[in-house]
């Protein structure tokens, strides 16, 4: 990005970070202490698995509702919604054991990260050139990773040894309360100089065009498939590694303290930070799909399978753990152009396409958890871990039928 542009959008890559740190706060922990309060494992997941499902709703909405009423107000509306949300989760639900009330406002909460972080996508497919667009998308998922997986795993590791679960819930408000206030200050704003002449109806069919875009453009839903595919381990191992690695529940070892694991994903996300700026970098330079579909797809296949095969044969091993994470971390990250992907296979509906790669988004928050809900009382964690290995695999072979036109790359495969 050029430098003016990386001064204008700073702010915004700011608030991303300190905002998904709160969002970020539970996922090493909030399964196994809610199997600790004497929920059981599917009821967990389950919490997980619907918090997905709203989030993918929201995702699919965010992309045209920021097009068609700026960026900047669906983010406030997005954070606004989260930090009320947590506050019923944490202050009412979970101290009153009632499960409904749990599932309830947590699934409700999870419409709020979507539309903050996807509404700033549209502001980057608005205002980025779309040769650079994968780079500054690495830059939306460095920030990404810096708040949900570095500091919101690291800080957790060391808070929660002397607060405890519950209280470390609280900490992470003022972390979202702060990203909010970011945003309502140093955002800027985007216009859509269409909306003018748009009647109601245009505006209706311009927000269902997010999910009509999949069935009129075939390679969009292909890219879809691959999009939720891609992040697959990254919300589905929240909520099983917990208790394969710490607990005995369902065939886990315990191996690992909880802070262990924390450290573990930690690094992940350590590594997704550099990973997404490198290969939003070589995807630029060198082709989106062939990076996605040779490195992407296999590494993250082959670090999933690690995971659970390390303990296995290595018991307590901390720096093959380590050697797991940085393995995974390089494959998620290099799906990092995924973002440039979708506006590149529609752009004359760069909205209604960032809608369609943001439903797709959160349905892997959905698609994750559910796999293991689904498959962990029957098949266990192995069968789990193998379920996302072939995911990925798949996903390798479904990329050779999405075929963008790349800024620089497209003509000159062409020629050669």
């Amino acid at each position: 990005m050029a430098q003016g542009l990386a001064r204008k959008l700073l702010p915004g890559f700011l608030a991303i970070a300190v905002f998904m740190t709160g969002d970020g706060f539970e996922l090493t922990f909030l399964s196994k202490y809610v199997v600790d309060q004497g929920f059981s494992s599917s009821q967990a997941s389950l919490l997980f698995t619907m918090y997905g499902l709203v989030a993918a709703l929201a995702g699919w909405s965010s992309g045209v509702l920021a097009e068609l009423f700026g960026a900047k107000r669906i983010m406030l509306i997005g954070a606004g919604s989260w930090i009320v949300l947590h506050l019923v989760f944490i202050g009412v639900a979970l101290p009153s054991h009632s499960y409904p009330l749990m599932l309830a406002s947590y699934m409700l909460r999870g419409m709020g990260y979507p539309l903050f972080i996807y509404s700033f996508v549209v502001l980057l497919a608005q205002t980025v050139d779309p040769g650079k667009l994968a780079s500054a998308m690495g830059w939306f998922w460095t920030s990404y990773s810096f708040g949900i997986g570095v500091f919101g795993a690291y800080l957790p590791a060391f808070i929660t040894p002397v607060i405890g679960e519950y209280y470390s819930l609280w900490v992470s408000l003022p972390f979202s309360i702060v990203g909010m206030i970011i945003c309502l200050c140093f955002v800027p704003k985007t216009r859509n100089a269409n909306l003018d002449t748009m009647s109601s109806s245009d505006k209706l069919r311009e927000l269902s065009r997010g999910v009509t875009i999949l069935k009129d453009n075939h390679q969009i839903a292909l890219a879809a498939v691959l999009r939720v595919i891609c992040n697959l381990t990254l919300y589905g191992f929240p909520v099983i590694m917990p208790l394969y690695l710490a607990t005995h529940t369902n065939g886990g070892g315990a191996w690992y303290q909880v802070t262990e694991w924390s450290t573990i994903w930690g690094l992940l996300f350590v590594v997704t930070v550099f990973g997404n700026v490198f290969w939003g970098r070589m995807g630029d330079c060198f082709g989106w799909m062939s990076q996605m579909r040779w490195w992407g797809c296999w590494l993250s296949a082959l670090g999933t399978l690690a995971m659970y095969y390390v303990p296995q044969l290595l018991g307590h091993n901390l720096p093959f753990m380590y050697v797991c994470a940085v393995v995974l971390g390089m494959g998620i990250s290099a799906f990092v152009p995924m973002g440039a992907v979708f506006p590149a296979l529609e752009p004359e509906h760069k909205g209604a396409a960032v809608s369609a790669h943001n439903l797709a988004s959160g349905l892997t928050t959905f698609c994750g958890p559910f796999i293991a809900t689904v498959l962990l009382n029957t098949v266990g964690f192995a069968g789990v871990c193998w379920a996302y290995a072939i995911c990925y695999i798949s996903g390798s072979v479904i990329s050779f039928w999405i075929r963008p036109e790349q800024p620089g790359i497209t003509r000159k495969v062409a020629a050669n």
